[in-house]
């Protein structure tokens, strides 16, 4: 099944970007992300999608997308923001990690702009979200801090059509910038994508503690609700000892009430000699986690009901029941605390559920 919404196409093209200034050697630095491409004219940075034109950089995707679907909010995932409810989700090309897991490659790692098929202001955009029944708007399929001037313009039509936005990011982003993103931001999922250094540097060509950076940011310093995913790849960030440490820093600097995604690898991009993640490894990780402390931690990428559930933390009664991506069971009362004992469960709730379900419709904005 598909859906096709009419929109008013304006003109859409390169926009002049923020975040950047002019170096004495006549090169232009781009300062959205911590990578701070130096760019003589012509050039694009290793995102691909911000690019030296004359005296300034602009972003070449703005109003352009690789593709629109409305999807259950959980697929973001996002267990504890608006549960059951429909997402309008989308994203545009490139990326600013060079991560060799990548399981978005398609998206994330384009460099041509002729799957970018789908044209839509920020209004259609927002339009469209509240003609097909969605409680929001996703930024996803790949890292949109790369197209920060589209998606916050897009955040702030939602706002005015009473939409919230969504962001599912690698949280690689620079503090100035990242002020902006995140104020304009609802809800997020950032991916922790593992614990150490190494992994960051050989794997992902980024920094580990820049993205603990952010993740404290946004977990102090905005209203934006915060999750997180750990993919957990066999061999390279799946040891019990280093997500004893993982679970044990997100409990100490952003509190138990932090949801934890470990989500199942499956091989691709350039890591297609790498066996899947076995479900034993997701239940040794939430089960470490859950013993550390944290509230909230759940399976991905498998199906395991109890994984996926949530648990009220004072008496273990379970709050919201959840069969993939269908809700079975609700036990949350109308302020979002447990309907047995009255404990407060973290998150941004309404009185019931959405009935989405599972659904996956794609969208076709047409002129």
């Amino acid at each position: 099944m598909n859906a096709t919404i009419a929109l008013d196409r304006s003109s859409m093209s390169s926009v002049p970007a923020r975040y950047w200034h002019e170096l004495e050697d006549g090169r232009i630095q781009c300062d959205l992300c911590p990578r701070f491409c130096k760019l003589h004219e012509g050039q694009r940075g290793l995102c691909f999608v911000r690019a030296r034109q004359g005296d300034e950089i602009v972003l070449t995707t703005y109003g352009r997308s690789s593709g629109f679907c409305v999807d259950p909010i959980e697929k973001k995932p996002l267990n504890h923001f608006l549960p059951g409810t429909p997402v309008l989700s989308f994203g545009t090309a490139g990326c600013n990690l060079t991560c060799k897991f990548c399981q978005n490659w398609d998206i994330s790692k384009a460099t041509e702009f002729d799957r970018l098929q789908d044209q839509a202001s920020p209004k259609a955009i927002a339009r469209a979200a509240k003609e097909l029944g969605a409680r929001s708007v996703a930024f996803t399929y790949n890292d949109p801090v790369i197209f920060l001037e589209y998606a916050v313009d897009v955040a702030a039509a939602c706002y005015e059509a009473d939409l919230k936005t969504v962001a599912v990011t690698a949280g690689y982003i620079t503090p100035e910038a990242r002020k902006e993103f995140f104020g304009a931001m609802d809800a997020a999922n950032i991916d922790l994508k593992a614990f150490t250094e190494d992994f960051y540097r050989a794997l992902c060509s980024a920094e580990l503690g820049l993205v603990l950076e952010t993740l404290q940011y946004v977990k102090h310093q905005t209203k934006c609700w915060l999750e997180i995913t750990t993919l957990l790849i066999p061999g390279k960030n799946d040891s019990p000892a280093e997500i004893k440490a993982l679970t044990n820093w997100v409990r100490e600097r952003l509190g138990p009430d932090t949801p934890l995604h470990f989500s199942a690898f499956h091989p691709d991009w350039r890591m297609r000699d790498v066996s899947r993640t076995p479900v034993s490894t997701l239940q040794v990780a939430r089960d470490i986690a859950l013993k550390n402390g944290l509230r909230y931690v759940y399976m991905g990428n498998v199906h395991d009901e109890a994984g996926q559930s949530t648990y009220c933390h004072e008496c273990g009664e379970r709050l919201i029941g959840r069969d993939w991506y269908d809700i079975t069971s609700w036990a949350l009362t109308a302020d979002g605390r447990c309907a047995k004992c009255g404990a407060a469960c973290g998150g941004v709730f309404e009185p019931n559920p959405g009935l989405w379900g599972a659904q996956r419709l794609p969208v076709r904005l047409s002129a």
